[in-house]
C-alpha cells in the first residue's frame, strides 16, 4: 500500500513539473532581419569591412613589392645590405600584420563599430522577447535560429511574429 501511494505521489509530482514548464519558441534571425536598422547596420559594417580590407591589402602589397625588388637585386647586394633589406621587409610585414589586427582583431575597430551599431538593436530585441514572454507567462524561450537540434515544435509556441509586432 505504501508503494502505491509513493508511486502515485511521484506520478503527480512529475506531471506537475511537466505542466509547469511553459516555453515559447522564437526565431531570432527572422526577428533581426525584419528590422531595417539591423539591416542598415550590417550594410555599414560590410562597407567598413571592405574599406579596411582594401587598406590592409595595400600594406601587404607594399611588403610583396619590397620582397620582389629584393629578390631581383639580391645577387648583386652585399651581405650587410641584404640583411638590411630582409629586416626592412620583416618590419613592414610585422607592421602590416599589426595594422590588420588593429582593424579586424577581437579588440579592433571593426569589432568596436559592430558593437556600437548592433548592441542597441540586440538589447531592444531581447527586451521585447522578455516582455512578450512575461506577458504570456512563459518561463523559457528557445531560439530556433541558434539551435539546430530542435526537431519539432508546434506553431502554437512560435512567437516570432508577435516579437516582430512588439518591436514595431
Amino acid at each position: 500500500m505504501k508503494r502505491m501511494i509513493i508511486a502515485l505521489v511521484a506520478v503527480l509530482f512529475a506531471a506537475n513539473i511537466a505542466s509547469a514548464q511553459n516555453y515559447m519558441v522564437v526565431n531570432s534571425e527572422t526577428v533581426f532581419k525584419s528590422l531595417k536598422e539591423y539591416n542598415s547596420a550590417l550594410e555599414q559594417i560590410e562597407t567598413l569591412s571592405a574599406e579596411y580590407q582594401a587598406k590592409v591589402d595595400a600594406k601587404f602589397q607594399e611588403v610583396e613589392k619590397l620582397y620582389n625588388n629584393y629578390m631581383q637585386q639580391r645577387a648583386s647586394l652585399s651581405e650587410g645590405v641584404r640583411q638590411q633589406y630582409e629586416q626592412n621587409i620583416l618590419k613592414k610585414e610585422s607592421e602590416a600584420t599589426e595594422y590588420q589586427e588593429s582593424l579586424f582583431g577581437t579588440d579592433g575597430e571593426l569589432m568596436k563599430q559592430r558593437m556600437s551599431l548592433i548592441q542597441p538593436i540586440q538589447k531592444r530585441v531581447f527586451d521585447a522577447i522578455e516582455s512578450v514572454s512575461q506577458q504570456y507567462g512563459y518561463d523559457l524561450v528557445i531560439d530556433i535560429a541558434a539551435n539546430p537540434t530542435v526537431l519539432y515544435y508546434s506553431s502554437k509556441v512560435d512567437f516570432t511574429e508577435r516579437i516582430i509586432e512588439a518591436l514595431k
